[in-house]
């Protein structure tokens, strides 16, 4: 009969000493580690289907982890879990809770009433003139037929923001001492009210996750969130598959194969280069003439920026 090698949990001590403590997030919102299973050992002992610590150095299993992510061999990396609870505004949790890839367990106003902190905005930001859902610089200007005095724009939004919280506090209150059913009595909260989970990833969904919303042009707010788990979290958990992480997934740059084919012609041929753009469509014009935005020119131009290669075409 085969023999098996005794086998201890593997622990993370820096995590370990996280356990329970709040990292805060915007005003009133925190992020905790309730539980976790499973280290950068666990993933290594996975990919190796072998039991315990086997007789491998850290230099080797730090170049086998680096290996799985970089050649997306993602299973081993779901033997490992995290538990946290977290508190978000409802706005950032739909977002948090479009990733169908965690277990949830939510905080009830049927069962319970609703958290009375609402989340607050520091600054309200403008909205993007080229991205349709994002945002970029800051509300200044003040809109025709808006007499506000000697406030700022800044000033005028934050004073409405907490005469609304105080209306929705005040009437949503009204209602249960009328009797109504928190069930209903709560319709009318507004999206900035907090509520609190308790979320299970397994560390590849969990990743994932992280790519996506610790990326720059995710909502700020759920960014504030995606980076805290990620660089307070992540980092302490599993050393060595956050690094990995970095390097081959969150700065790491991928191209099309079209961008590979005009970076290619960069450096032979400029000129060539651009004619493949012009006959890609990348230099469509209106019929006024006007050159037409086009999303993947500028992201590629972005990457070219990103790159230090100069762009050889003026727009």
């Amino acid at each position: 009969m085969k023999q098996f090698d005794s086998i201890g949990k593997p622990h993370s001590t820096e995590l370990d000493s996280l356990l329970g403590i709040p990292f805060p997030v915007l005003d009133d919102g925190f992020i905790r580690v309730i539980d976790y299973m499973g280290t950068d050992e666990s993933i290594v002992q996975a990919a190796r289907v072998s039991y315990g610590k086997g007789t491998k150095q850290k230099l080797e299993d730090d170049a086998l982890i680096r290996y799985l992510i970089r050649q997306t061999h993602t299973s081993p990396l779901e033997m490992c879990e995290l538990k946290l609870h977290i508190r978000i505004p409802m706005d950032a949790w739909r977002q948090f809770i479009r990733h169908r890839t965690m277990n949830v367990n939510e905080y009830s106003t049927r069962y319970s009433e609703a958290i009375e902190e609402k989340y607050c905005a520091s600054v309200w930001r403008a909205q993007s003139t080229d991205n349709k859902q994002g945002s970029s610089g800051v509300v200044e200007s003040i809109p025709d037929g808006f007499n506000i005095g000697t406030m700022s724009a800044q000033e005028f939004l934050s004073k409405e923001e907490k005469m609304l919280h105080r209306t929705c506090k005040t009437i949503y209150e009204n209602r249960l001492k009328f009797g109504v059913a928190r069930e209903q009595a709560r319709k009318d909260l507004p999206l900035s009210t907090y509520t609190e989970a308790y979320i299970k990833f397994d560390l590849h969904n969990l990743l994932h996750f992280l790519r996506l919303r610790m990326d720059s042009h995710a909502q700020e707010e759920i960014r504030a969130y995606a980076t805290i788990i990620g660089e307070k979290i992540v980092s302490k958990w599993v050393p060595s598959v956050w690094q990995a992480f970095l390097d081959y997934t969150f700065n790491a740059m991928r191209l099309s194969t079209q961008e590979q084919k005009i970076l290619s012609c960069l450096f032979n041929d400029k000129d060539t280069a651009i004619i493949e753009l012009q006959n890609m469509g990348w230099f469509e014009k209106n019929k006024k003439g006007v050159l037409k935005s086009h999303r993947e020119r500028q992201e590629f131009e972005a990457k070219l920026n990103q790159l230090n290669i100069t762009i050889p075409w003026t727009i």
